[in-house]
């Protein structure tokens, strides 16, 4: 899941940001490579704490 979020994300922001231009794909997957770095140790810490808040929730 974080595999594929941070992708699409950053090519959206790099998009954005930059527009469209020939090197936009060797920019994209730096940026996607930067955020798959934070998203993959981020989704591996609040996925237990979002799950046990879900739970307190549910029951």
């Amino acid at each position: 899941m974080s595999l594929s979020m941070s992708g699409i994300m950053s090519l959206v922001v790099s998009l954005h940001n930059l527009g469209w231009s020939e090197h936009i794909i060797s920019i994209w997957l730096s940026a996607w490579s930067f955020s798959f770095m934070v998203a993959f140790p981020t989704v591996l810490i609040l996925t237990p704490v979002v799950r046990n808040l879900v739970n307190q929730i549910i029951d």
